[in-house]
């Protein structure tokens, strides 16, 4: 096969993923595949941002593979390395280092799943090696406590819908949770067992977590209850729901991660912050607070529900006030 960019056929992933039907190559290839590719997407990958991922991912190369005229069971490792050496993004650029890992990751579990049900002998992209990435520190930024309080302040309070975006954010903040386990909240959720009140967050990775409520958010998650008469309200009814439009009143409707993302984006710049923050920059910027003051590692990556410290030191921006701090004494 020739060394080119591997082309991105937008509309055809689009129907694909859009169906639970496997495109043509696996139907072509049998029974068997069809029952792997089933199982795979449909019973295998139980979170739903993987499932998205991988679900393109996989498609996309079976569109390759169709396209160059490689029927299922003759897939080599050659035809796998060279789909991911020169994968490219929507917009034909190269793709990065983490976009091919996940890549490979994706068709190295669908193939896995090949060989369990037989529909192929050998799983090609085994012995495929993925582009060198190692991580020291995310790219998430963190901004400071003043800043963050500038944020809180800067919400108008005088309706429920500035009393749910006043408490989503102090929930991102004081609890280092992500966007997708604050939209997941149930009124159950938030709870107390008689010394205090908690949360009960559904994490990624099927996580459950409890993580204690301080005094000052229960009084932002009191407010915003009362108002949005959660009080009494069912126990399965969405902690945080969505707004009617402009209206300043609530729907019935629960938030997404994403509608979490928007509001948080435009609650940024309304405190004339840079448009590039997140809602993972509450999570670096907790995390960088807790180590500044002392906190033990251990402690912080229990909160954070991180499963080795590696992970929690991802997150700690220190290092940059370190070098900025290097910079400044160069004598030039």
């Amino acid at each position: 096969m020739a060394k080119e960019i591997v082309p991105y056929n937008t509309q055809e992933l689009t129907r694909l993923e859009r169906g639970s039907l496997p495109p043509p190559i696996v139907v072509a290839a049998g029974n068997a595949a069809r029952f792997a590719y089933a199982e795979f997407f449909e019973a295998e990958l139980q979170n739903d941002h993987t499932h998205r991922a991988y679900r393109h991912a996989v498609n996309r190369f079976l569109a390759y593979c169709a396209d160059a005229g490689i029927v299922l069971r003759h897939v080599s490792p050659a035809h796998v390395g060279q789909y991911v050496r020169h994968l490219t993004t929507v917009h034909g650029k190269p793709a990065s280092k983490p976009t091919k890992k996940l890549h490979l990751a994706a068709i190295r579990q669908f193939f896995d799943r090949l060989v369990v049900r037989h529909a192929v002998l050998l799983n090609p992209a085994a012995s495929v090696k993925g582009p060198r990435y190692q991580v020291q520190e995310g790219k998430t930024p963190a901004i400071t406590a003043k800043q963050v309080r500038k944020v809180l302040r800067s919400i108008r309070i005088d309706n429920v819908v500035g009393l749910r975006d006043r408490a989503i954010i102090a929930t991102l903040i004081y609890t280092a949770a992500r966007a997708g386990a604050i939209a997941r909240l149930r009124v159950r959720d938030y709870y107390t067992d008689g010394r205090q009140w908690l949360f009960r967050f559904d994490e990624k990775g099927g996580k459950v977590r409890d993580i204690p409520c301080r005094h000052d958010l229960e009084g932002y998650i009191r407010d915003y209850i009362a108002a949005a008469g959660l009080t009494d309200g069912p126990h399965n009814a969405p902690l945080y729901r969505t707004a009617k439009g402009r209206t300043a009143e609530l729907t019935d409707n629960p938030m997404t991660g994403k509608d979490v993302l928007r509001m948080v984006k435009r609650r940024f710049k309304d405190a004339g912050l840079p448009a590039n923050l997140t809602c993972h920059t509450f999570r670096a910027t907790t995390i960088t607070n807790l180590l500044e003051q002392g906190v033990d590692i251990d402690d912080v990556r229990h909160l954070a529900g991180h499963s080795d410290c590696r992970t929690t030191k991802i997150y700690d921006r220190r290092a940059k006030e370190v070098t900025r701090n290097i910079v400044e004494r160069i004598s030039i």
